[in-house]
């Protein structure tokens, strides 16, 4: 048998004590990847935070600054507590219900609808109720909410490069040119950058081994590309052509945060927000901006699984704090955590430079930054949108089963088409509670089956 040298065997002992005995803050705060990539991952989740947050601050009268300054401090604790890239995102249902009332939802009116959501997740939070809920739900029926949720990212970026879209309306107009700062050409340009740089998303090991030249030179090759943190340049060329569109916008820009303070809200506000923002919200908080968010922590980081009950808490402190100074109602959603993932975020600092970014564009340009958004090239926030949800659609890709396959999928159909996940949810459960049901075995069943088979035998002796 052969002898391992006592170099090896020391070295093999000494480096798991070497990494137990590493400072906790260098083990739960170092980078994971490159810093490149890390930046790249930070705007992976701007597809939908931009076009939600540019309209409600045209339609609803959001106050801009002061939501930039919140979900900047928000971005900031929750990937220092988290130590994921956890997203902080729009609730999309109030944001919905917001543009397209009649008439509009008042900011009082968002908040309350934020608070009374955040409420809501927080009880369940606290009491373990949410790790409960997170433990009993059937994986297909999860997968169903991520597919109709990934799908739907995707269907609603392919409309962004597609058609011109009037924000204020909620629609679509005309089919986009291909010429222009906002053409197909630019459009369907960034999303070739990106394919060549980030390829499928697949991660490449530098560590990785390979005896076979040519693999390792393609390997080394891909490796590099990877490298390039292309969403945030993608990111940064668009900030560009803001400027280049509409010149004006440099006379336009005031230095300065606008000023923050308490909302005046009254009784109406709290039972139209509760009624009409509040109630769709909830069920879609509870499965996508917590079960789903926690189910695809631990796809992507398997030994950083995230707890539903201090997701749900964190979601609900987050929006008790800062709705009531009038901060538009955010959520960690799954999709966000899968776009920032697949432009390179593996760690907490991806949104802590998010947030620090965002912080200073809060306070230096306030809530004329507006301007800035107003201009920003759709058809780029459209091609990030459509790489976070085709890669929060991908998670339910291990359903190995035929039975797995056919919940999830009819849990799926069911949210696109009537436009709600807790519609689809509901569907899922119950399908999957029939299936389960239908390979039960029945003792009256068996017995009439036995007695059948006896009254057959016997009938068949002459």
């Amino acid at each position: 048998m052969d002898q391992q040298s006592p170099s090896s065997s020391s070295t093999t002992t000494r480096t798991p004590l070497l990494l137990h005995h590493q400072p906790w803050w260098r083990r739960h705060f170092r980078i994971k990847n490159t810093l490149s990539s890390e930046l790249s991952g930070a705007v992976g989740d701007l597809g939908t935070f931009i076009p939600i947050v540019l309209t409600l601050t045209l339609v609803s009268h959001l106050d801009l600054s002061t939501t930039l300054i919140f979900t900047a401090f928000y971005n900031i604790a929750t990937g220092l507590l988290f130590h994921i890239p956890m997203p902080v995102q729009p609730m999309k249902s109030i944001a919905a219900v917001a543009v397209s009332e009649t008439p509009h939802l008042t900011t009082s009116q968002i908040a309350t609808a934020g608070a009374s959501t955040a409420t809501v997740l927080l009880l369940l939070g606290a009491t373990g109720l949410m790790s409960t809920l997170y433990r009993v739900l059937p994986l297909p029926v999860v997968r169903g909410v991520q597919l109709s949720q990934g799908l739907s990212f995707a269907f609603s970026a392919i409309k962004y490069i597609r058609y011109n879209q009037d924000f204020v309306a909620s629609k679509s107009t005309t089919p986009r040119s291909w010429l222009g700062f906002d053409g197909l050409i630019l459009a369907l340009s960034s999303l070739l950058f990106l394919v060549i740089f980030t390829g499928s998303g697949d991660h490449h090991n530098e560590n990785e081994s390979d005896d076979n030249e040519p693999r390792r030179r393609s390997s080394k090759r891909l490796r590099i590309l990877s490298s390039i943190p292309a969403a945030l340049i993608v990111f940064l060329f668009g900030l560009v052509l803001c400027f280049i569109r509409d010149p004006s916008i440099f006379n336009d820009l005031k230095f300065g945060p606008s000023k923050i303070g308490l909302l005046s809200i009254t009784w109406e506000d709290w039972k139209v927000g509760f009624l009409k923002g509040a109630v769709p919200q909830i069920p879609l908080s509870i499965l996508n901006s917590v079960i789903a968010v926690c189910k695809l922590s631990g796809d992507l980081f398997p030994d950083r699984e995230l707890s539903a009950a201090k997701v749900s808490v964190s979601v609900g402190i987050m929006n008790l704090v800062g709705c009531w100074f009038g901060a538009m109602p955010v959520c960690h959603g799954a999709g966000g955590l899968a776009g920032q993932y697949r432009f390179g975020a593996r760690s907490g600092w991806s949104v802590v430079f998010l947030g620090i970014g965002k912080l200073v564009i809060g306070l230096v340009f306030g809530n004329s930054f507006v301007r800035i958004l107003s201009q920003f090239p759709i058809g780029i926030l459209g091609v990030l949108l459509l790489f976070a949800g085709i890669e929060l659609a991908m998670a339910s890709r291990d359903m190995n089963s035929k039975e797995e396959s056919f919940v999830m999928l009819v849990c799926a159909a069911v949210s696109l088409t009537g436009s709600s996940a807790a519609l689809g949810f509901v569907c899922g459960i119950l399908l999957f509670l029939l299936l389960k049901l239908r390979k039960m075995e029945c003792p009256g069943f068996s017995k009439f089956k036995s007695g059948s088979a006896i009254d057959d035998e016997s009938n068949s002796i002459p």
